[in-house]
């Protein structure tokens, strides 16, 4: 039975510091290398130093161990490491854990990170090469012999479902991308600074899997993004004001598969996100009202707009205008598909500043963001506020 209740995290954990590297398609250095440059910087943010770190969480894909950080970190004891499965259903998963650590005072000071060279290295984006005998592959194994092979491909069979369904065409989704490239252009940080897109551009780019074309999907990206979580009490003596992680959830769905869900009752929305959804709302006592800006998981657009219904935001098949008429601030440091794609923890960090009143492109009295993890998988979601 899945949670039915307002759960006791809520408050009892703040954001204290980010940090990342560049983003970039060829880092020149090890992903190993990234991880620590994210993590001191974070930690620069904080005000702390390495040796005050006792927890770290990162993802199951990642390549550089908790211990391994540790000690390249310069860090010391450790009294709390986990990881995250599923991709960049982990994302806000991270942060999760971190914040269960210090409630529960399992830690004080708890990093999370990610680092990798996706595009320079191992690209997600190209699909199944190889894989050891596990039930995540035996479930594969029912869709690659017809040839769906990429994130790509299976993304794309919910996507033909949900437009067909709500009568739309594949310019639905363009919505999506042009408000992420908006951003993005005015993000120094951003791959695609200075590059916005139109929906003539959108609808010009070529196919990928259709209904999915070139500018539907994110980018591949190389670099590293950290996280440092603590207790409200600590984070109010340190440089920035707290960012308060007001509720934090993961969610998997019933019939849930790893990108693969095609035998659910409906291919037009995303049960796992219903799911965290629910308890975000439940525990943090807020609507869709109630969130000043919204950073959603953008691997593909078509899942950004059924996020935005799963939350409701707008009712079924209403998304592409909701984003159209720009009534939710969206992505506002370009997404993955504008500014890099870090497996979603940029887009956390995005909300810290926003929050922080830092951003570059800033929303007037931003008190509340909402960030959600990869969709299509087991996943994940946040919300942050402002202290007091």
């Amino acid at each position: 039975m899945s949670v039915r209740t307002r759960d006791l995290l809520g408050g009892r954990a703040a954001i204290a510091g980010i940090g990342a590297t560049e983003f970039s398609k060829d880092s020149g250095r090890s992903e190993l290398k990234l991880a620590v440059e994210a993590v001191h910087a974070a930690l620069d943010d904080a005000g702390l130093t390495p040796a005050d770190v006792d927890g770290l969480v990162t993802f199951t894909m990642d390549t550089s161990p908790e211990i391994t950080v540790a000690q390249a970190a310069g860090m010391g004891e450790l009294s709390f490491f986990s990881r995250v499965h599923y991709g960049g259903g982990a994302a806000c998963g991270t942060v999760q854990q971190a914040a269960l650590a210090v409630a529960s005072g399992v830690a004080e000071v708890v990093v999370c990170y990610r680092a990798f060279n996706e595009r320079s290295g191992r690209r997600f984006g190209s699909g199944v090469q190889h894989r050891e005998p596990s039930a995540e592959g035996a479930a594969l194994g029912w869709n690659l012999p017809f040839g769906l092979l990429t994130p790509a491909s299976w993304v794309a069979m919910a996507a033909q479902r949900y437009l067909h369904t709500y009568g739309l065409g594949p310019e639905a989704f363009g919505q999506v991308a042009v408000v992420d490239r908006k951003h993005a252009a005015t993000n120094p940080a951003a791959y695609f600074y200075g590059r916005p897109i139109t929906l003539a551009e959108h609808a010009a780019s070529r196919w990928i899997v259709e209904p999915l074309r070139l500018l539907d999907c994110c980018q591949e990206t190389d670099g590293g993004q950290a996280i440092v979580v603590t207790s409200v009490e600590r984070a109010r003596d340190l440089p920035h004001p707290p960012v308060v992680i007001r509720a934090a959830a993961q969610g998997a769905g019933r019939a849930q598969e790893q990108m693969t869900s095609f035998y659910r009752d409906d291919l037009t929305g995303l049960p796992e996100m219903s799911v965290v959804a629910r308890q975000l709302w439940r525990t943090a006592g807020m609507g869709p009202d109630d969130i000043d800006v919204g950073i959603l998981y953008d691997h593909f657009t078509p899942f950004v707009l059924m996020q935005l219904e799963e939350f409701g935001f707008c009712g079924p098949g209403e998304a592409a205008g909701f984003v159209a008429e720009e009534r939710l601030p969206l992505n506002t440091h370009g997404g993955q598909l504008g500014e890099a794609y870090l497996h979603g923890m940029n887009g956390i960090a995005e909300a810290v500043r926003q929050v922080r009143g830092t951003a570059v492109n800033q929303r007037s009295g931003a008190a509340t963001a909402l960030v959600t993890a990869g969709t299509g998988v087991p996943t994940s979601g946040l919300i942050l506020g402002a202290d007091g």
